[in-house]
């Protein structure tokens, strides 16, 4: 199964929750801790941790679309 990270960069709030669940695939920007996607094709073994910051972001930014 494949997937791809959507992230509504306007609906973001900072919190950093992807960050946390998924380092390898969100990061933050410094100027003002907007996520950004590292990876928008993560490999299958990151899915539960992507899936994860997706259920817990609390402005629902993150949009999974999985194959």
């Amino acid at each position: 199964m494949s997937m791809r990270v959507e992230l509504d960069e306007p609906k973001c709030v900072a919190s950093g929750q992807c960050v946390m669940a998924a380092p390898e695939v969100f990061d933050q920007r410094e100027e003002d801790g907007v996520a950004i996607v590292l990876d928008d094709g993560p490999a299958p073994e990151l899915h539960d941790g992507v899936r994860e910051a997706a259920a817990i972001c609390p402005a629902a930014a993150i949009h999974l679309v999985e194959r």
